[in-house]
């Protein structure tokens, strides 16, 4: 009935690929003879299947023990004093680079080995403390920030999920305590989103010891400076059982000792300028067979969980620049008079700082719930990460914005800092995942969880003396939900003073099962051609996320009498309100028949631009 991977569509294509490698257990059939499938504990996977899982979300995760929590303290100071004393963000992003005194001083300060084991040279920290890190680089240097990243988010991170305990051995001191920098080569001109369409080839050699890499990629941040970089090729594999061959991506550990690895001059960009970014080329680089990463084959699947593990980093980063953001938009508005009064007292300055507000508390409460999730041992976090990922670099963007507004023809000079910033901003919402094809799997990869019970569902029908309780269970969640009884509850997990904005969640979380389920119904396979409902399905989607994990913190922050425990409980009310009115819109416009309207509307529209290029007379003026 849902047989999702046999779609041929290009969404498939860009989507479904990564879809399939974000959890496998989301179509993984139940083979009785077999030990149990262990239950998806994904909160937003469970939504979509109308099911109800609050492990990874109540109680708000707190997984560091007291001597982890005093570790990071204790590095919050000299992470924070080298961006005040030693690095100029300004400077860097004129020079278009980083000079080598401040990476330097980065390096003595463990800043480029944060998560590599303390064994191998770095400072052994887990995900939550280097999102902790990554808060203070964030509000300070977005640029130096993607160095950093580059090098060890995605860099050599497949070498820690991945690595054979002797590539670990070899590499990990190399990028630690050897200030080698690392690089992930992905991207290809003719290969942007479509990860899988890559051209660059490396061929086994006749004595099976070593492959020979050519190929070019491109924008690769730290190409012009990293000498091991984590590369993928198209090889070819051969099925033992049949000895049929096929073309897939493999993942390799490359050196630029290994000769024939080059690197074009550094690109022009909008933003991030501080950070090196080249073409990198191969021509017969001969790879050692010890430097495949993973399994032969299995590229695409590396590529994909080395970005959704560091997803969570971006999250943590951007609500670091969101704070600043505001920090420099409240000075001014604290000191900065108009018509006789501050601009604080104004109304629509308020409003501005408190949405700014909102939305970095919602930034930073997504981050830290996941990457405590992750280093609480969860395997399921992949498409809160995504969502994640769209919703800082979104709000972060918006929240730039209005503190430039707020600081007027101020905050458009160079000297405020803040159009740095909106220019260093804009490729967050690009690069490890474009927000539109992320929108894309969050939608599909709930609905094919989904699609997985109701196909379930349907065979239980086929033999319902054997399935009574499947069946009886399904059905009184129903007849219950159309009645509005049953349903979601968040009522035991939040403090009294949030039960009202906890109800109206569950009421958003009920609707958005029903609604995926009646489109499931109505669309079947074609659901992955309604690229407009799948976008509002993740909105809504977004939205619920954002309004569970706030609860959950400040219900937290209640409990333990933090001092800004009102504060944040004032936060989370007002983007429940915000959050639920925009969840049960783009719900009920995805099952409206306006919404099938639209859809054609706007298809046609955009089909008469491309043809004229974009250029065409309305005939206001030329008759």
């Amino acid at each position: 009935m849902w047989k999702l991977k046999s779609i041929k569509s290009p969404v498939q294509t860009i989507v479904l690929r990564r879809l399939s490698v974000g959890d496998s257990r989301l179509s993984q059939k139940h083979d009785s003879k077999k030990s149990p499938v262990k239950q998806n504990e994904s909160f937003m996977a469970n939504i979509f299947r109308r099911s109800f899982v609050p492990k990874q979300v109540f109680p708000y995760p707190d997984v560091l023990s007291l001597e982890q929590k005093e570790s990071t303290g204790s590095l919050i100071d000299p992470f924070e004093r080298f961006f005040s004393d030693i690095n100029d963000a300004a400077k860097s992003d004129q020079a278009g680079k980083t000079d080598e005194k401040t990476l330097s001083a980065l390096w003595e300060l463990g800043a480029f080995a944060i998560q590599v084991p303390e064994n191998f040279g770095g400072l052994g920290l887990n995900n939550t403390q280097y999102g902790r890190l990554c808060e203070i680089v964030g509000a300070n240097d977005l640029g130096l920030g993607i160095t950093i990243g580059a090098h060890q988010s995605i860099g050599f991170k497949g070498i820690l999920l991945y690595g054979t305990p002797e590539q670990k051995e070899k590499y990990l001191p190399k990028v630690s305590t050897e200030r080698v920098y690392a690089a992930f080569a992905l991207t290809e001109p003719s290969s942007g989103s479509d990860a899988g369409s890559i051209r660059s080839r490396a061929v086994k050699s006749a004595d099976q010891k070593y492959y020979v890499l050519n190929g070019s990629k491109i924008w690769i941040s730290n190409g012009g400076i990293a000498d091991i970089m984590t590369v993928f090729a198209q090889t070819e594999i051969v099925d033992p059982k049949t000895g049929e061959k096929k073309d897939k991506v493999t993942a390799f550990i490359v050196e630029r000792s290994f000769g024939g690895v080059t690197n074009g001059a550094p690109e022009k960009k909008m933003g991030i300028r501080a950070s090196n970014t080249t073409e990198v080329y191969f021509e017969d680089v001969k790879i050692p067979i010890e430097n495949i990463l993973g399994e032969e084959g299995d590229g695409f699947k590396v590529a994909m969980n080395i970005l959704n593990n560091g997803r969570f980093g971006m999250g943590a980063t951007l609500s670091g620049t969101m704070q600043k953001c505001i920090e420099i938009a409240t000075s001014h508005a604290n000191s900065r008079v108009q018509f006789g009064q501050k601009l604080k007292n104004y109304g629509s300055i308020q409003e501005k700082l408190a949405q700014m507000s909102i939305l970095q508390y919602a930034t930073e409460s997504m981050a830290f719930t996941i990457s405590q999730n992750m280093d609480g041992g969860s395997q399921d976090y992949h498409l809160e990460a995504a969502i994640s990922k769209i919703y800082a670099s979104e709000n972060a963007w918006y929240v730039c914005d209005e503190a430039i507004q707020i600081l007027g023809g101020m905050g458009f000079m160079v000297e405020t800092g803040l159009e740095r910033v909106l220019r260093d901003l804009r490729i967050f919402r690009i690069f490890e995942g474009t927000n539109d094809i992320l929108r894309l799997f969050v939608a599909l990869t709930g609905i094919q969880f989904a699609g997985s019970h109701l196909k379930e569902l349907q065979s239980a029908f086929k033999n319902p003396a054997t399935n009574l309780g499947l069946i009886f269970k399904e059905a009184s969640k129903r007849a219950a939900s159309k009645v509005g009884l049953g349903g979601s509850d968040l009522s035991s997990h939040v403090v009294p003073e949030l039960q009202p904005y906890a109800k109206q969640t569950a009421e958003c979380i009920d609707l958005f099962g029903q609604t995926v389920e009646e489109l499931l119904l109505r669309y079947n396979k074609n659901i992955v051609n309604e690229q407009i409902i799948l976008n509002q399905l993740a909105n809504a989607a977004i939205d619920i996320y954002a309004m569970v994990v706030t609860q959950s913190r400040s219900s937290r922050a209640l409990k333990l009498d933090l001092p800004s425990a009102q504060h944040e409980l004032n936060l989370t009310k007002a983007l429940t309100i915000q959050a639920s009115e925009r969840a049960i819109k783009n719900l009920k416009n995805a099952t409206s028949s306006h919404n099938r309207d639209l859809t054609e509307k706007m298809s046609t529209i955009a089909q008469t631009v491309c043809e004229k290029n974009g250029v065409y007379s309305t005939g206001v003026i030329d008759v």
